[in-house]
């Protein structure tokens, strides 16, 4: 703003036209912050399948629940460390807010728990499906259970991608159980998140918590029995099943970073991130196998995901801003 002078005679200059505030040099450094932080976290959940394919020889079960364990230890201090204790304590007091979070925890624990085992058994182009879908299943879910109204070219994304799982169903003789399960407990985690009476940090901290009990009994069983990876397995298995829980949390902070500094359009589109450095590594890096019919059926996949990444800009032209979901 300009400096304030003594009062004259002078008239007033006119008044500067209304319209949106030009960007400061500190609206910049937020978004490029935002921007750093929000490809970091895609990145991170895309490189994910590395950690749990050098983990592919533990039962999935005891991966997720040493997931859950260490990220849980791994979460509570930052809890405390960014003062959000009292919110986490006053949700925990309330059984319909913690009902919510109890809902998210069994649809992400699904979400995790068919990740790990896709990645681990050789199967990490149908995770990467899993993943291109998921934004298409948020669609739906919100005009089946929000009563949303999608636009004319959401419901065309949305029917090609149903196409390419049907070819897939007929090309490659296969339901793609692996993607549907992916992107259906992904988009009901997101739906119930959205109504969820806490942020990322706090919210993800709850729903590991309500998981630790029946996670941290199932190691003391393994334990007890003789067939965990800890303490029973290799040092290496050790060190990764720990790894899992900070990897767990890390990028979901660093998304909450971004959520906070960029539009809803930019993170719409940096989300394909993730699924595509997936498909790159199952085929470059870990060889499985991408036939006439994967092509055909990602080829309709891809070409949805196109038509929805177009809306944003629709909206914007309009002037108005899509309903998150």
């Amino acid at each position: 703003m300009p400096d304030s002078g003594p009062v004259s005679a002078a008239p007033a200059p006119p008044a500067a036209p209304s319209g949106p505030r030009a960007p400061s040099q500190g609206d910049a450094a937020r978004r490029r912050a935002g921007l750093s932080a929000a490809i970091g976290a895609y990145v991170f959940w895309g490189l994910s399948p590395i950690l749990y394919h050098l983990l592919g020889h533990v039962p999935p079960l005891e991966v997720m629940a040493h997931r859950i364990v260490w990220a849980l230890l791994f979460a509570l201090p930052l809890v405390v460390a960014f003062g959000q204790w009292t919110t986490l304590l006053s949700v925990l007091a309330r059984p319909r807010q913690l009902a919510v979070f109890l809902g998210s925890a069994l649809a992400i624990s699904i979400n995790w728990l068919t990740f790990i085992h896709a990645t681990g058994s050789g199967q990490k182009l149908d995770a990467s499906m899993g993943y291109y879908i998921f934004p298409l299943a948020t669609v739906l879910l919100g005009a089946l259970v929000l009563r949303e109204r999608p636009s004319r070219r959401q419901w065309l994304a949305v029917g090609l991608a149903a196409l390419g799982v049907v070819v897939m169903v007929i090309g490659l003789g296969q339901l793609p159980w692996i993607a549907l399960v992916i992107a259906v407990s992904f988009g009901l985690y997101g739906l119930l998140r959205k109504i969820a009476p806490a942020e990322s940090l706090v919210g993800f901290t709850l729903e590991v918590l309500v998981l630790a009990p029946i996670a941290a009994a199932g190691l003391l069983w393994w334990a007890w029995a003789g067939a965990g990876a800890m303490p029973f397995g290799s040092g290496v298995d050790m060190a990764l099943l720990v790894i899992a829980g900070p990897a767990t949390a890390v990028p979901l902070l660093l998304f909450a970073m971004g959520a906070r500094r960029l539009t809803l359009g930019t993170l719409g589109m940096l989300q394909y991130i993730n699924p595509t450095i997936q498909f790159g590594m199952a085929v470059l890096v870990y060889g499985e196998s991408f036939t006439a019919g994967h092509a055909l059926s990602f080829g309709l996949i891809w070409t949805a995901v196109a038509l929805y990444a177009i809306e944003p800009g629709r909206w914007r032209r309009r002037g108005a801003g899509p309903t998150a979901t």
